[in-house]
């Protein structure tokens, strides 16, 4: 598991048939770079693809909150991070940002809940000790962050006070 505090993703190129009518990424298209963002980490932590098979449990996400910040275009390159909020024996709560690649603004945020799975029922399960340590060691490291400051927002309409 990298040592980083957060969790900085490689760097995603955007494909050209990600780019919507409006000649901005599409907003389905930032779901999938933060789920391949948390593919890292997940693999980190054991629950990549082979955990999957060989040990018939995985991940699954329950709940995000996306916010978009800046219109991405094709030609951007952009890199996620990952910082574990909190945790318990089954789940995660996690905040993630893309930044530019190259310039280092913000274009979006994803706050989600990730739930552990036993595959056979699908049911809801307790993180093996292996996993488990390799999540209270990325907690630990986490623990000095400050809580970023977009999370924990809520949707609603904001009215002005007049």
């Amino acid at each position: 598991m990298p040592e980083d505090a957060p969790h900085i993703s490689r760097v995603f190129e955007l494909q050209k048939d990600w780019i919507d009518f409006n000649g901005h990424l599409n907003m389905a298209y930032y779901t999938v770079l933060f789920d391949r963002a948390y593919e890292e980490v997940s693999e980190g932590f054991g629950m990549g693809e082979r955990y999957a098979a060989e040990r018939r449990l995985t991940t699954y996400t329950a709940e995000i909150h996306l916010c978009y910040v800046r219109e991405l275009h094709l030609g951007d390159r952009v890199r996620g991070s990952y910082q574990l909020l909190d945790h318990d024996e089954k789940r995660l709560h996690s905040y993630q940002e893309l930044r530019h690649a190259d310039e280092g603004w913000l274009a979006a945020t994803c706050e989600a809940i990730t739930l552990h799975i036993d595959m056979a029922g699908p049911r809801v399960a307790p993180f093996p000790a292996d996993v488990l340590e390799r999540i209270q060691a990325m907690r630990t490291r986490h623990e000095t962050l400050q809580r970023p400051e977009r999370a924990g927002r809520s949707i609603a309409i904001r009215r002005r006070k007049r």
